[in-house]
């Protein structure tokens, strides 16, 4: 019995669902890049506890996959199995605090920075140069321009796929470089960002260094992923792109950013097949090249499209990835 099957039987023995439920539902428009497969059941709680009863009724045997802004994400042609979570304003309150703010997960990095900034509170500025929502940084450890999650996470809280509520401080997430240990398949819905008073005059310029830097070095109104692959250490992956000659490489209607060579980006009518392995091809020939071996950034899910199946092709639209 699919995920899809399930959750309606499920309904019918629970308090209602306060939030909304969809089986088969389309998941690639509302991904920066613009591809992707459905998914067997999209939920979307209306709070946490409703994400909590939700997922301490669910058969243990159906896969739980938690996505945010899907900024950094590609989802496969063939779709992702199971339920798959998708947190809304529900989750996006941000709450000043003289020291820091409290952010639900569903809150967008940028307005997280913007709220910051406009309590006079510093710290927090590099959140504006990082697409997505607070729950996948915290997810990802995500960083820029200096600064990232676990130098200012104070906790997390998290839905675990049991559905307890749990809160997790800082040092017991084993953060490391764009990787936090999250309960396995656990679901972060607020957490507590450390920020110190600061002069108004100097935040709010160094928010525009970082949009004007962010704007000038990366192709931010294309329909891209953000960074493709990870920085092996004391190494920058678009370098080694570049000195593999990568710069531009296509594959159907993906392609390697001429702007920036860690960014992939769909130009129109690409599938998440072309995307991926467009990447997979980087990666053969920075290891050809220089022997290092890229690790992907970019958060890949879902199954392939069945062979013989030709994945569905969006139609082009404006690009929705510009910050």
């Amino acid at each position: 019995m699919t995920a899809a099957e399930i959750i309606p039987a499920l309904a019918d023995q629970l308090p209602p669902l306060r939030g909304r439920v969809a089986g088969d539902a389309v998941l690639g428009p509302q991904t920066w890049f613009r591809v992707g497969g459905p998914a067997e059941a999209l939920v979307r709680p209306a709070d946490a506890a409703d994400l909590s009863g939700f997922l301490r009724a669910l058969p243990h045997d159906v896969p739980v996959t938690a996505i945010g802004a899907a900024s950094n994400l590609i989802v496969r042609d063939g779709g992702v199995q199971g339920v798959v979570v998708k947190l809304g304003r529900g989750f996006a309150d941000v709450t000043v605090e003289p020291d820091g703010l409290v952010a639900g997960a569903a809150a967008l990095d940028a307005t997280v920075a913007e709220t910051a900034a406009a309590a006079g509170l510093t710290g927090l500025e590099f959140l504006c140069g990082i697409p997505g929502t607070i729950g996948g940084a915290v997810a990802m450890n995500a960083g820029a321009y200096g600064d990232d999650i676990a130098a200012c996470l104070d906790w997390a809280e998290i839905v675990t796929r049991s559905g307890e509520m749990v809160r997790r401080f800082s040092h017991e997430l084993g953060f490391e470089y764009r990787h936090s240990s999250l309960p396995p398949g656990g679901v972060v819905v607020r957490a507590r960002l450390r920020a110190r008073h600061g002069d108004a005059a100097s935040i709010a310029a160094r928010m525009a260094d970082i949009r004007a830097s962010r704007e000038a070095a990366q192709p931010v109104r294309a329909r891209t992923g953000g960074s493709t692959f990870r920085n092996p250490p004391g190494m920058k992956a678009w370098e080694l792109i570049d000195a593999a000659g990568c710069r531009g490489l296509a594959r159907g209607a993906a392609q390697v950013s001429e702007k920036h060579c860690n960014f992939l980006i769909n130009t129109g009518g690409a599938t998440a097949a072309d995307i991926e392995g467009l990447g997979e091809e980087v990666r053969r020939r920075v290891r050809d090249t220089s022997g290092v071996v890229l690790e992907w950034e970019i958060r890949r899910i879902g199954l392939p499209a069945p062979r013989g199946r030709a994945a569905a092709v969006l139609p082009a639209q404006p690009s929705e990835a510009a910050p």
